[in-house]
């Protein structure tokens, strides 16, 4: 239990700072530090990114877990061993599995509704949505976006969608990446005024949009001067890779529909007495083994992709945070953590592996 504990403490304090990152709310520029400083440790710990993703993480481990026992069960069904454990765990797995995949969906949906809330650009590049979308807005089924055209062909939508997940409204719209863009120019011109003070030594009560002045050190040696040519290429890097986006988020939603049709089906299978029997359900169940590794990848794909170029939403670029360490050293430790834990894998898949094809071993069970 204290093992438990601590785990999902890490992971609630790694999510908070995480979403901070999305989010970074209880916290405000202080100019004779040169740096932010939490103002509000109360608005830090209780962001609502935070809370959304904390409770959308745990449910998609649940989904995980459950998964996990069910491609275990099929795979001794279908070895014609263990019948009866297996085909208890997997009334569990199918039980609890769909719990929580319907958590995840009704979970998702408000961390869509936060996303936009406090994300907009994000939720926009997802949907591949160039222009603004007039309420209630349409969710995008299917396209491939181009971004470089500023189009999406083969748009295929679904009315409504998008607004009551994105406003929970049906007369609000939703912003398009044009407007956002023309918005983020408007934010850049500020947060120059706002670089000229400190460059000044001035005092100005007005640091919201400073980190996107930021932006230009990118493209002007002199950020105070920039061109408007200048700004313009600053405001237009504001949007992340759309089409890896778009597809990333289509399959990790396609996936979690997946395993809700696979965990509805396996409590129909058990309500009829039919799960033994049914060798395409277990088919099916084993080999949806990695699936839930491919959804939550997927998910932090979209999540921090999402949030590019930003470090820190708003405040730090992402070429701005880069480390000065030393490529090589960089290079040497990335290597070796990829050898440490791809070692870690292997051993974990072995281990694994080895406990599944002994099997179960419990004294006094008729099934051992």
């Amino acid at each position: 239990w204290l093992l438990a504990l601590g785990t999902n403490l890490s992971a609630l304090f790694i999510l908070i700072a995480n979403a901070w990152m999305q989010n970074p709310v209880g916290s405000k520029f202080n100019p004779d530090t040169m740096r932010m400083e939490v103002s509000n440790f109360f608005d830090v710990f209780f962001n609502p990114v935070a809370q959304v993703k904390f409770v959308h993480t745990v449910s998609a481990g649940y989904v995980t877990g459950a998964i996990f026992v069910l491609a275990i069960s099929a795979w001794f069904m279908l070895k014609q061993r263990h019948l009866e454990l297996a085909s208890r765990s997997m009334v569990i797995a199918v039980s609890f599995g769909l719990a929580s995949a319907l958590s995840v969906v009704v979970l998702g949906d408000e961390s869509g509704y936060t996303a936009g809330q406090n994300q907009k650009m994000k939720v926009a590049a997802i949907e591949a949505m160039w222009e603004t979308e007039p309420a209630p807005a349409a969710l995008t089924l299917f396209g491939i976006p181009d971004q470089e055209k500023g189009v999406t062909h083969f748009e295929v939508k679904i009315p409504w969608v998008l607004g009551l997940i994105a406003t929970r409204s049906f007369d609000q719209p939703v912003a398009g990446i044009n407007d956002l863009v023309e918005q983020t120019r408007g934010k850049i011109k500020s947060g120059v005024a706002a670089y000229k003070s400190l460059e000044n030594h001035e005092k100005t009560e007005n640091y919201d949009n400073l980190g996107y002045a930021l932006l230009l050190k990118k493209y002007a040696a002199d950020v105070g001067n920039a061109t408007p040519e200048q700004i313009d290429m600053a405001a237009k890097s504001t949007v992340p890779p759309v089409l890896g986006l778009f597809w990333s988020f289509r399959f990790m939603v396609g996936i979690g529909v997946y395993f809700i049709a696979l965990f509805v089906t396996g409590f129909y299978l058990a309500a009829k007495r039919k799960l033994v029997s049914s060798r395409r359900f277990q088919l099916a169940a084993l080999c949806s083994l990695p699936l839930p590794w491919v959804a939550s990848s997927l998910g932090w794909i979209v999540a921090e992709v999402g949030r590019q170029p930003w470090t820190i939403d708003g405040v730090l670029p992402t070429f701005l945070s880069a480390s000065s360490t030393a490529a090589t050293n960089v290079w040497f430790s990335l290597v070796g953590f990829v050898v440490f834990y791809s070692a870690l894998l292997i051993v974990d898949i072995f281990l694994i592996a080895r406990c599944v094809r002994m099997g179960p071993k419990m004294e006094g069970a008729d099934y051992a």
